[in-house]
C-alpha cells in the first residue's frame, strides 16, 4: 500500500483483526457485484469506501427516477445512464483508488463463469432467479464463495454458500429451482428504502469478512430481517444431500 492508501484506511488497520496485514488483502482483492441496484449500491460504495482493490459492477439496466427512492449510489444527474456505469462514477468520485471495471450488457452464464474465474468474491446483488441459480452453479463448479441477499417490501434475507467448504450448501438447497418463473419484484411490490442499504451493507460485510478470513460467515445460517418488528432471525442452513446441484 502507498502512503495514501495507509492514511484512507487506517481505521481499518487500527483494528486487531485487520491490521495492516488484512487491509492489504482487501486493497489485492477482486469482487464481482452482480446487480447495481438496491442492494449492490450499498455494497458497492463499502466494498469501494473498504479499499476492495478491484470491483467489476455487471448491471445491463439504466438508472430510472423510480431507482433513486433506495439506490443510492445513483444520482438524478445519473437518470438514463447505465448502472454499472452510474456505480462506477461515483465509486471514484469516492475512492480513486479502486479499479471499477463495468459490464453493461446482459450476462449469459459463459460470460459470468470468466468474471467468476478471475474474482476472490461474488455477491449476488440480482433481483431474478436465473440470474440467481447461475450463479450458484458457477460458484459450486469454480469453489467460490457467493454471497447472497434478497429484499421486498418490509423483509429481507442474506446468506453465505462458501462453496470452497464441502459441508456448505448451496442457493439450490435452499430454494430448489423448480422452474417457475414467478417471483417478486419492487416495481410491482415496492420495498422500504432502508431495507436494501441493511441488508447490503450486511452483503459487504461477509464479503469482506471472507477475503480477509476473519470471523464467523453467515455459511449455513440464514439471516432473516423483519423490519417491522426490527427482528433478525437466523435459521440453520444444512446441505441437501439430494441437491443435484452441489450434490453431482
Amino acid at each position: 500500500m502507498n502512503d495514501n492508501q495507509l492514511l484512507r484506511y487506517s481505521r481499518h488497520i487500527l483494528l486487531p483483526q485487520l491490521g495492516y496485514e488484512g487491509q492489504d488483502l482487501l486493497v489485492q482483492s477482486h469482487a464481482l457485484v452482480v446487480g447495481a441496484g438496491g442492494l449492490g449500491s450499498p455494497v458497492a460504495l463499502y466494498l469501494a469506501a473498504g479499499g476492495v482493490g478491484r470491483l467489476t459492477i455487471c448491471d445491463f439496466d439504466d438508472v430510472d427516477l423510480t431507482n433513486l427512492q433506495r439506490q443510492i449510489v445513483h444520482s438524478t444527474k445519473s437518470v438514463g445512464l447505465n448502472k454499472a456505469v452510474s456505480a462506477q462514477q461515483t465509486i471514484q468520485a469516492i475512492n480513486p483508488e479502486v479499479v471499477v471495471n463495468t459490464v453493461q450488457e446482459k450476462s449469459t452464464e459463459a460470460s459470468l463463469t470468466k468474471l467468476v474465474e478471475s474474482a476472490d468474491v461474488v455477491i449476488d446483488c440480482s433481483d431474478n432467479f436465473a440470474t440467481r441459480y447461475a450463479l450458484n452453479r458457477i460458484c459450486v463448479t469454480l469453489r467460490k464463495p457467493l454471497v447472497s441477499g434478497a429484499a421486498i417490501g418490509f423483509e429481507g434475507q442474506v446468506t453465505v454458500f462458501d462453496m470452497r467448504h464441502d459441508d456448505s450448501p448451496c442457493y439450490h438447497c435452499l430454494f430448489p429451482d423448480s422452474g417457475s418463473d414467478q417471483e417478486l419484484r419492487c416495481a410491482d411490490n415496492g420495498v422500504f428504502s432502508p431495507l436494501v442499504g441493511m441488508i447490503g451493507t450486511t452483503q459487504a460485510a461477509e464479503a469482506m469478512k471472507l477475503i480477509v478470513n476473519i470471523g464467523k460467515s453467515l455459511q449455513g445460517r440464514l439471516l432473516l430481517l423483519d423490519v417491522l418488528s426490527m427482528e433478525w432471525r437466523s435459521i440453520r442452513l444444512n446441505k441437501d444431500p439430494a441437491c443435484k446441484v452441489c450434490n453431482r
